[in-house]
């Protein structure tokens, strides 16, 4: 009896142990307590991108409002509305849901549940609804941006992206971002850069944002071709290229966060990364929830790029200069990168 005692105490500190994966026990339907929940699209919490940031937005709730949190991973889409409602039915306060593909399931769930604010990260609000707010970015000025960089720092005129679907609009804005900015270098330079872009064709969701292999792969065709920098923007399919190029010893250019300090694997050869603010972004939404000043519609984010890191001394005087001088005319306006909200059809 004593062993079996003894195995219960051991399997019930285990359990406590796990990493989040599931409402907390904490009462959320009482107001002296503010619950925030987040849910995935299909992908990981830890995809060292795009859901960790927004993840790290939530944490940031929990050390400065005091705020229980909880996630839950999305493993097919089919699920979307089930994983809502079991943050909405444990009565949190907020839940934010990631990701361009979950935008319906998101303004469905506000209709069910009155009381949560909602928070969509890449999904425009194309009508107001009651409680929710859409997190977006400029994505194509985070590509503009890298895109300028990359076709100044190439020595073969040669430079790739590898992206997510392009059904998903920021992934396509980022894509061709990526060229307008390349374009904008050659246009002052007199330079002629080919730009490769390919998007994966993956347009059910299920592997366009986890596909390493893919990305690898295409990567190492582009590189094959003569490409020396390589930009990858679509999650774990895009990490996959860039630790290729950086192990092929070309240029890496990570995406939505600073990808140099999530992707030890490549972070030597990392010259730098496009930017989405999402960690603030999510955490300023979430905060005006607490505060009660939720806004409802559509709320924009910043937009950069990264630090040049252990790359820094490579990166000429005059291209740091220049990079700036686009990076203002961005935010100015006198810049523009032409690239419409959504593809064409």
């Amino acid at each position: 009896m004593k062993k079996f005692y003894t195995l219960f105490a051991v399997l019930l500190v285990a359990a406590l142990l796990l990493p989040a994966c599931a409402p907390a026990e904490a009462d959320c339907s009482s107001e002296d307590v503010f619950c925030v929940g987040l849910v995935t699209d299909v992908g990981k919490i830890n995809d060292k991108s795009f859901n960790q940031s927004a993840w790290e937005g939530v944490q940031r709730a929990e050390a400065e409002l005091g705020a229980q949190v909880q996630y839950i991973e999305t493993a097919d889409a089919k699920d979307y509305d089930k994983n809502i409602a079991t943050f909405g039915d444990a009565g949190y306060d907020v839940i934010v849901t990631v990701g361009f593909g979950m935008g319906e399931a998101t303004v469905k769930a506000a209709g069910l549940y009155p009381n949560v604010d909602f928070v969509g990260v890449d999904q425009f609000q194309a009508a107001d609804t009651p409680g929710v707010v859409g997190l977006n970015f400029p994505e194509d000025n985070a590509g503009f941006l890298v895109g300028a960089l990359a076709a100044m720092m190439s020595e073969s005129h040669k430079i790739g992206a590898v992206c997510g679907t392009d059904v998903v609009p920021p992934v396509w804005r980022f894509g061709e971002g990526y060229k307008a900015g390349a374009a904008y270098v050659d246009g002052m330079m007199g330079s002629t850069t080919e730009v490769f872009v390919v998007y994966h064709s993956d347009v059910g969701f299920d592997k366009t944002f986890t596909d390493p292999e893919w990305g690898a792969q295409t990567a190492q065709s582009m590189m094959d071709q003569g490409a020396d920098a390589i930009f990858g923007c679509g999650g774990i399919t895009g990490n996959g290229a860039i630790t290729a190029a950086a192990q092929a010893g070309a240029y890496a250019i990570g995406v939505d966060a600073d990808q140099y300090l999530t992707l030890p694997e490549a972070a030597p050869r990392m010259l730098s990364s496009a930017m989405k603010l999402i960690t603030p972004g999510v955490f300023d939404l979430v905060k005006l929830s607490h505060d009660g000043n939720f806004p409802v519609g559509n709320f924009f984010g910043a937009a950069g790029y990264a630090p040049y890191h252990d790359l820094d001394s490579e990166v000429p005087a005059e291209v740091k200069a220049e990079m700036e001088k686009i990076n203002a005319g961005l935010l100015d306006g006198s810049i523009t990168t032409n690239v419409p909200p959504v593809k064409p059809e």
